[in-house]
């Protein structure tokens, strides 16, 4: 997460025709996105949120992400899995709590 050097806000990753861009939604400030950066990128639609929104993770590295053993992958029943949080409901809900399976890939997400 890379915040704002001029007001401190989260900066958004958008894309601006090839280029991904870090942009504050406050102040405006933007800076390219260096490849060399590992990147989470969540996209939400906002057209009809509801509580069931739908999230696409893409071009996730999971590698600098932590490790749990206490979870079993539901597609292959293997139990080691990388995880990361998201708040996906309103800001006064537990945050959605994702994993990715190490053996098969598959994500899943559990509600807190």
């Amino acid at each position: 997460m890379d915040f704002c050097p001029k007001c401190g806000k989260v900066l958004n990753h958008t894309r601006q025709g090839g280029a991904v861009l870090l942009v504050c939604k406050k102040c405006g400030y933007s800076k390219p996105l260096q490849e060399q950066e590992k990147v989470l990128a969540v996209k939400r639609s906002n057209k009809n949120l509801r509580r069931e929104d739908v999230l696409t993770v893409d071009d996730v590295d999971t590698s600098p992400l932590p490790t749990t053993h206490d979870v079993q992958c539901p597609q292959c029943g293997y139990n080691e899995a990388k995880w990361w949080t998201v708040q996906t409901r309103s800001a006064d809900e537990p945050m959605t709590q994702f994993f990715r399976c190490t053996k098969c890939g598959h994500t899943w997400r559990e509600y807190a």
